[in-house]
């Protein structure tokens, strides 16, 4: 090398980086699910970033637009060896320049939060990882079914007022069975009062989202998806200021984990959080 500068260069991923970005999560503890890069990267396949240096990945960050108003940032990882040297700061800046004009969310860990808060995003609320072992069993209850094709345009109805844009592209294939996803919407009379997923993660199995109009909703969701999976863990993200929610995880056993920060730059959307008893991802919001 000669003692040379390395050439830093920032780019757009490819699906193939995203799996790189993906095992980088997984090594951070962030415990991604088996099947999150494609549905990730319908979401916005322009919205994944990667710094090389010396034509070698060196850090990774998502900067996902939604809609023509919002974006959701995450995935901001630099390899410890490029820590500390301004790279990850330098693929911060090549992202945020492809949000201009765009209220910005994350969801912060607690030592990055005064960073954030230097960049312009403010608190609007903790969300707290939940954790345990499903102990519950899928009820038999006429209202909940499988969610299909034949749902679908139910349930994304439904969740448009939960997420702050539109996330079609990325709800059409978060919705579509696989063999480590499902979803359950529970349906009175034709119409869907809320609905959940839960999918295979490298450790457990994460239930999100859990949108449901009533606690009681939301406890028939919860044991539907839990139970598919009683003995193993399950893992539920809840927003903090929903009591509702934490009382729904704490009956069923599950403990507090750790803590984000859900911020914003921008205009802070009016989400239905009462509503919210388990958000959809810490990495896409």
């Amino acid at each position: 090398m000669g003692g040379g500068a390395m050439t830093i260069e920032y780019r757009r991923m490819t699906r193939a980086d995203l799996n790189l970005a993906i095992d980088w999560a997984a090594e951070e503890g962030w415990n991604p699910g088996r099947d999150d890069g494609d549905p990730f990267f319908a979401a916005d396949r322009d919205g994944f970033h990667m710094a090389t240096v010396g034509g070698e990945p060196a850090a990774v960050i998502s900067a996902v637009r939604y809609g023509k108003g919002y974006a959701f940032v995450g995935f901001y990882i630099a390899q410890p060896e490029h820590r500390g040297k301004g790279i990850g700061w330098g693929l911060w800046q090549y992202a945020m320049e492809t949000l201009k004009g765009r209220t910005i969310g994350l969801d912060g860990v607690v030592d990055q939060q005064e960073n954030y808060a230097k960049s312009g995003f403010e608190l609007a609320h903790r969300n707290i990882r939940m954790s345990g072992i499903s102990i519950t069993d899928t009820p038999m209850d006429p209202r909940l079914s499988m969610i299909g094709r034949g749902l679908y345009p139910s349930v994304k109805a439904y969740d448009k007022p939960f997420f702050p844009d539109d996330r079609s592209p990325f709800l059409a294939a978060w919705l579509t069975p696989e063999e480590n996803r499902r979803g359950f919407a529970l349906v009175e009379d034709g119409e869907v009062k809320g609905y959940g997923v839960i999918r295979a993660c490298l450790d457990g199995f994460k239930i999100g989202p859990l949108f449901a109009d009533t606690e009681a909703g939301a406890d028939t969701l919860f044991r539907a998806l839990a139970g598919m999976v009683r003995g193993q863990e399950v893992i539920l993200d809840i927003p903090e200021t929903n009591n509702a929610a934490q009382a729904l995880a704490e009956r069923y056993e599950l403990s507090p984990v750790f803590e984000t920060a859900r911020m914003y730059r921008g205009r802070r959307p009016d989400l239905p959080l009462k509503r919210t008893f388990g958000i959809t991802t810490f990495e896409l919001g």
